[in-house]
């Protein structure tokens, strides 16, 4: 099996599954009980979220523990929103969102928000500038996501915190769901308010993610009936699944440090193979995250190509797998200026630190043939 797929979801560390066992079966304790199991679960809770804090170089006070991405950015945008009408109802986020984000903004509109969605260039990039003559005295939100989950491109997350800087009433928030682990971004230095992460997308289990709120950000709660999480995400924790998160990322960010570069590697070897069979080559040629390829075979649908690669045991996907079965042309392509026989027929290939050279060169053969064979029944 050559599983290049790994933006949808990635396969759990070994380590990860053994640590969600032992947590499930030694510390099932609710930790908002006051006897001694729950002590326990509680001390367990505390100790991943100091461990996650600090892998992430902030404070432990500052991590809300959620079910994934699209609650968080849910959690984040609509909190902000309502919490902060009073003093406007500007919001600013991109075309080139997660469908999470933004639809959660489609439903801000609804409520009575104007939404200003800045469009990107042809390679996919929001520029500070545009950002800038977007802000007004009423804005109150800006969200960006770092790296784009069709396309790779790495927005200038840093960039627009400095600047947001001179705006103390404007909130900045970040989707990092796809570049955790794969694409370094300091936070605190980046001046973020809240930021959006995912355990399942660095071979933690499904369910499991995580909202930074800078210390001082307030948000109206989503979730209400208990005092789990500074009361901003009520439910009972799922320990097993946040302890499990904190040994993923911990090992992910270990080997963001000593095999990036067998990421990018395996990236140019695909796209050197890939452009050779006359693809159209849709993510960034520069500020590019290493582990993403959205490319475009003219005239073949992107789930025809899926169900013949799936055939050989080859597993890729078409665009984010939260909108990938609706069979829609890509939303972010489309607003990059691709034409519409371009942004039909592109497919995702996603690669994770656990996938061997070996894998990109059978692919390269695979691929070959079965887009040959393709475009054959086509004419």
């Amino acid at each position: 099996m050559i599983y290049f797929d790994n933006s949808a979801t990635t396969k759990p560390y070994k380590e990860v599954l053994d640590t969600y066992i032992t947590v499930s079966e030694q510390f099932f304790g609710n930790p908002s009980s006051i006897h001694k199991l729950g002590g326990r679960s509680e001390q367990l809770l505390s100790k991943a979220r100091i461990q996650i804090a600090e892998l992430l170089s902030v404070q432990p006070s500052e991590i809300i523990f959620t079910s994934g991405g699209t609650e968080g950015n849910n959690l984040a945008i609509k909190g902000t929103a309502m919490m902060h009408r009073s003093r406007g109802k500007h919001l600013i986020t991109t075309e080139i969102e997660h469908p999470s984000i933004y639809e959660a903004y489609k439903q801000l509109e609804d409520l009575g928000f104007e939404v200003t969605y800045l469009s990107p260039n042809e390679d996919g990039f929001i520029s500070v500038d545009q950002l800038k003559n977007a802000l007004r005295d009423d804005t109150i939100l800006v969200s960006v996501i770092h790296v784009n989950n069709e396309t790779g491109a790495i927005q200038p997350i840093a960039e627009i915190g400095q600047l947001l800087k001179g705006y103390p009433k404007v909130f900045f928030h970040v989707d990092a769901v796809q570049g955790i682990g794969k694409v370094p971004l300091n936070i605190k230095q980046a001046a973020i308010d809240l930021l959006t992460i995912s355990g399942h997308k660095f071979h933690s289990v499904k369910g499991t993610g995580i909202l930074y709120i800078r210390e001082g950000v307030t948000l109206s709660s989503l979730m209400t009936g208990g005092s789990q999480e500074r009361e901003i995400r009520s439910g009972t924790e799922n320990l097993a699944g946040i302890v499990s998160m904190a040994k993923a990322l911990r090992i992910t960010l270990e080997k963001q440090k000593t095999m990036n570069d067998h990421l990018y590697d395996m990236r140019n070897e695909l796209i050197q193979n890939l452009e050779m069979n006359d693809a159209v080559l849709n993510s960034p040629k520069s500020d590019f995250a290493p582990h993403i390829i959205n490319i475009s075979f003219v005239g073949l649908k992107p789930e025809v190509i899926v169900h013949a690669l799936s055939e050989e045991n080859v597993f890729i996907s078409t665009k984010s797998a939260c909108s990938s079965k609706t069979f829609e042309i890509s939303r972010v392509l489309q607003s990059m200026g691709k034409s519409e026989k371009v942004a039909s027929s592109a497919v995702r290939i996603s690669l994770s630190y656990e996938n061997t050279m070996g894998e990109v060169e059978q692919f390269n053969k695979i691929i070959k043939e079965v887009i040959k064979n393709l475009y054959k029944i086509m004419r």
